[in-house]
C-alpha cells in the first residue's frame, strides 16, 4: 500500500512536533505545510512546500494529501478552521476545550458527513488517551468514578491549550500556563472515596504573562481569572514577568498526568485502576497521537466511513503499523 500522504495545517510548537514525528512512522509521509502565514514558515525550513492555508483548492490540488493534521489553537482557531476542512479533507485535530467538546463535534460531525470524509476529533493524551482510561477504568469497576490529574511534579505541567488561550488576550505578548494537581485530591480517590469534586477542586493554575507595552496589567489579570472554560472555576495565581524572565523560566515543555479509579469487585474486595504518563515535551506527544490517528482515519476512509469519530470510537488495532498477524503474535 502507497505511504499515507499528510499536509500539516499550521506550523507552531504541535505543527513542529507532528512533523518530527512523521519521520518515525516510515508508512506515512509529509507531503507540505500550509500556514495563515506562509512567509514566516518558509524561513524556518525548505524542504517541504509551504502553501497559504486560505488556499483550500491549491494545496490540495497541489500536494494530494489523504489526511491534513490541524495543528491550531483551540479556542480561535480550530472551530473555524476544523468544520471548513473537513468539508474538503479527512481531518485530525486536538480540540481541548473539555466543555465545548459536544457541540464541536456536532459541527465537525455535519461537514464532514455531508461531505463523505473522516474528521478524528479532540485527540492527543488529553482529550484523547485519557478520555479512554477513563471509560475504561468506569467500565471495569462499575459505580466508580475515574478521574484524570495533571502536573503531578512540583513544577507542575505546561498546558498548550491554556497558553494559547492566554496569548489571544489582547494586550498579552507571551505567555505559558502551568498546571498543578492537588495532591489531597488523589488520594481520596485512591481510597476509593469517589468524591464529588467541583472543577477547581483537582488543580490550580499558575500562569506567567508577558504584557505588550502599555497594557492593561489589572484588566489582563481579570480577563484570565474570567475566561469561561479555561480559568473561571480554578485557583489561579498570575504571575506577570518578562520576556526574558519567561524564556528562563519555560525553557521546555513537559508535562504529566494520571488517570485514576477505585472501588470494588465482587464481595467487596478492593480495586484500582491507575494510567500514568510522563512527556518531556507536551506537543511532541501530542504530534505522537495525532499522527497515529492519522492513519487509524485513512484506514476508516478508505472502508467507507464518514463524519466525526473520537479516540473512544476506534479499534485499537487501527492506530498501529502492524498486522493483525504481528498484533496477535507480539502484543496479545
Amino acid at each position: 500500500m502507497s505511504k499515507i500522504r499528510v499536509v500539516v495545517a499550521g506550523y507552531g510548537n504541535v505543527g513542529r512536533g507532528v512533523l518530527a514525528a512523521l519521520k518515525n512512522n516510515p508508512d506515512m509521509e509529509c507531503v507540505g505545510v500550509v500556514s495563515r502565514n506562509p512567509e514566516r514558515v518558509k524561513r524556518s525550513f525548505t524542504e517541504l512546500p509551504v502553501l497559504p492555508m486560505a488556499d483550500v483548492d491549491a494545496w490540495l490540488a497541489a500536494l494530494k494529501p489523504d489526511i491534513a493534521i490541524l495543528c491550531g489553537g483551540s479556542k480561535d482557531d480550530l472551530p473555524v478552521q476544523g468544520p471548513a476542512l473537513c468539508a474538503r479533507i479527512n481531518t485530525i485535530d486536538s480540540f481541548d476545550n473539555h466543555s465545548r467538546i459536544p457541540e464541536y463535534f456536532q459541527a465537525m460531525n455535519a461537514a464532514a458527513s455531508s461531505s463523505g470524509h473522516v474528521a478524528v476529533i479532540s485527540t492527543g493524551w488529553d482529550p484523547g488517551i485519557f478520555s479512554l482510561e477513563r471509560v475504561l477504568g468506569n467500565a471495569f469497576l462499575p459505580g466508580s468514578r475515574a478521574y484524570g490529574f495533571y502536573g503531578l511534579g512540583e513544577a507542575g505541567g505546561l498546558s498548550m491549550g491554556h497558553s494559547d488561550a492566554l496569548r489571544t488576550i489582547p494586550g498579552v505578548k507571551d505567555a505559558r500556563q502551568y498546571t498543578h494537581a492537588v495532591p489531597e485530591a488523589i488520594e481520596k480517590v485512591r481510597r476509593g472515596e469517589n468524591p464529588a469534586f467541583q472543577p477547581g477542586d483537582m488543580h490550580t493554575r499558575e500562569c506567567f504573562v508577558v504584557l505588550e507595552e502599555g497594557a492593561d496589567k489589572d484588566r489582563i489579570a481579570e480577563a484570565i481569572r474570567t475566561m469561561p472554560g479555561y480559568f473561571a472555576p480554578y485557583r489561579t495565581t498570575i504571575h506577570f514577568v518578562t520576556q526574558e524572565e519567561l524564556n528562563a523560566k519555560c525553557a521546555g515543555f513537559p508535562h504529566d498526568g494520571l488517570v485514576v479509579a477505585a472501588g470494588t469487585t465482587g464481595k467487596g474486595n478492593s480495586a484500582r485502576v491507575e494510567y500514568r504518563c510522563q512527556w518531556g515535551s507536551n506537543p511532541e506527544a501530542t504530534a505522537n497521537v495525532l499522527v497515529a490517528h492519522a492513519r487509524a482515519a485513512v484506514r476508516m476512509a478508505r472502508e467507507g466511513r464518514k463524519g466525526a469519530f473520537t479516540i473512544l470510537d476506534i479499534p485499537a488495532s487501527y492506530f498501529s503499523p502492524a498486522s493483525r498477524e504481528e498484533l496477535l503474535a507480539k502484543f496479545m
